[in-house]
């Protein structure tokens, strides 16, 4: 039973940071692709990066250069830093990954 909970969440202004984590806990057979998401108010759920088991990344284009996705495997959590905070960034993020989502963590982003 794998359940994964996002933490780091919070309020920030324009152009601040946020580290979001993803911490993976149960019974893991091996080690698969992870990935966060988010949704802003009254739109439909996007892809904003992955990373594969090997480590390779990939990220939507509206995120990339500020948002970085990296994994500590020794401790099963996956993280998502976000420099650059922009309003349009503003939503829940969901962790996702071993055919599970997260509860979802909120980030707001004011101008």
């Amino acid at each position: 039973q794998v359940q994964l909970v996002e933490s780091g969440g919070g309020l920030v202004q324009a152009g601040e940071s946020l580290r979001l984590s993803c911490v993976v806990s149960g019974t893991l057979l091996r080690v698969n692709t992870m990935a966060w998401y988010r949704q802003a108010p009254g739109k439909q759920r996007e892809s904003v990066a992955r990373i594969f088991s090997s480590g390779s990344t990939n990220y939507a284009d509206s995120v990339k250069g500020r948002f970085t996705i990296s994994k500590d495997s020794a401790k099963n959590t996956v993280y998502l830093q976000m420099d650059g905070l922009q309003p349009e960034d503003t939503g829940v993020y969901y962790c996702n990954g071993f055919g599970m989502w997260g509860q979802g963590t909120q980030v707001t982003v004011s101008s």
